[in-house]
């Protein structure tokens, strides 16, 4: 009995959508057909002793392929609406019907096959159907993939991750990793081309090792306390030369060098010194104080560790800065016995460690820049889709898939603790390029 009213529902759905009269609009045709439905629904009581659990539960994958037919169904009639409006009166028409031709649309995830109406002008030209295209485009089909796929579906396993209610092609692993390079060429493109926000007051500069090859990633922070992903670069290093491409190329999109601005890194000296030939004194260098406690524990064994991490942390945390480097220097003297090595990674960029102090940030923000943990969101999500990729067979297949990534994790953003405090940073930085201008005078 189901069965028989549910197709029953679509024959009268069908017959009632198809344009009867030229001058009746889409919009009222498909109103008047479902007002239609209803009166008949209601008219033919249905049996009060059929369980609708029991209807729903044994008819529902009747109830999903009847709903991708309706759909295919009014794909149809608006491409029949759009030659209707353009075909003009009779005797006066612009364009005439050509028939029909087998195409395709995108839906579901994959491509259904679809009969298309032609049209053609009086001049003797084909016609061409933006409706038609709008539902054919391969923007379509890519962000299906897309979506698949950067959520770490393979293109093996990408057929049986889509609903099974129509049948269609172009879902195989060769079609569905076409699709994914296209897709991930656009977004790589429009990462590299987007303009630099205006009014940054930080920089973020980090890179990540997948495999061989280095991306060098440039995180920035708007007045707002937002986060931008701004450029990437791919080196096989964090070497200087990289680094100074990747700062030339968000220079020449936008990026100003004539304000002064906090930028975190890492310990890599090849980042300072890339920092200096671009922006010279007016890059406020915080140094990652979790990349320098590392690189000091690593000299250690792991009775000193304990000692001198609270020992770091401790010198840290002091408000004063000449305090918090006096405690610093105490820690240098203290390794120089123990470890060379440890107190020598420690002194080397020791007082880069108390940028954020100096500037006299509040204590969320103090936490926040005083280390690169901004960009690691950004670094987990690419190594979570990238962690499957065997081998990298080209630079360009490194930064497209890179590029998806850091533009997926870009979606989940959120703003950088303490942002409200930002004025003040943006106030202590405008009093650093006075002071720059003034010893430059």
């Amino acid at each position: 009995m189901g069965v028989v009213l549910l197709r029953q529902i679509g024959h009268d759905l069908v017959s009632e959508i198809k344009p009867k009269h030229r001058r009746t609009p889409l919009k009222k045709r498909y109103s008047r057909a479902l007002g239609d439905i209803n009166r008949k629904q209601n008219a033919a009581a249905w049996p009060r002793e059929l369980p609708v659990s029991e209807l729903i539960g044994g008819l529902r994958h009747e109830i999903e392929s009847l709903s991708a037919g309706f759909g295919l169904l009014i794909m149809r009639a608006a491409m029949e609406e759009e030659i209707e409006s353009r075909l003009g009166q009779h005797g006066s028409q612009s364009h005439y019907r050509h028939g029909t031709q087998p195409g395709y649309v995108v839906y579901g995830g994959r491509k259904q096959p679809l009969e298309r109406p032609r049209m053609r002008s009086v001049e003797g030209g084909e016609a061409r159907l933006k409706s038609y295209e709008a539902f054919q485009g391969d923007g379509k089909m890519q962000r299906a993939v897309a979506r698949k796929l950067i959520r770490q579906v393979s293109t093996r396993n990408y057929e049986g991750a889509l609903d099974d209610c129509l049948e269609g092609y172009g879902i195989k692993k060769s079609s569905v990793s076409r699709q994914w390079k296209a897709a991930t060429s656009a977004e790589l493109e429009e990462l590299c081309r987007r303009p630099v926000p205006l009014e940054l007051v930080a920089l973020v500069i980090d890179g990540k090792h997948l495999r061989q090859d280095c991306a060098v990633v440039a995180l920035g922070i708007d007045g707002q306390g937002n986060k931008h992903v701004l450029g990437l670069w791919h080196g096989a290093s964090e070497n200087a030369t990289v680094v100074k491409a990747l700062l030339e190329d968000l220079v020449s999109r936008g990026l100003s060098t004539t304000r002064s601005m906090l930028v975190v890194i890492d310990g890599a000296k090849a980042l300072r010194k890339a920092l200096r030939d671009v922006f010279g004194s007016r890059a406020l260098i915080q140094r990652c104080r979790v990349h320098k406690r590392r690189n000091v524990l690593e000299h250690l064994t792991a009775e000193c560790q304990r000692q001198a991490a609270w020992r770091l942390k401790a010198a840290w945390a002091q408000s004063d800065p000449d305090k918090a480097l006096e405690e610093l220097c105490k820690i240098v003297r203290w390794l120089q016995a123990i470890s060379p090595g440890a107190a020598r990674s420690l002194e080397e960029g020791l007082e880069e460690t108390l940028t954020v102090t100096r500037l006299n940030l509040h204590e969320d923000l103090k936490r926040s820049f005083a280390s690169t943990n901004l960009i690691e969101s950004c670094f987990s999500r690419t190594v979570a889709v990238t962690h499957r990729v065997k081998r990298w067979r080209s630079g360009e297949m490194f930064l497209r898939w890179t590029a998806a990534a850091l533009v997926f994790a870009e979606e989940g953003f959120r703003k950088v603790r303490g942002y409200r405090h930002l004025p003040h940073l943006e106030t202590m930085l405008k009093t650093c390029v006075l002071d720059t201008h003034k010893r430059a005078a």
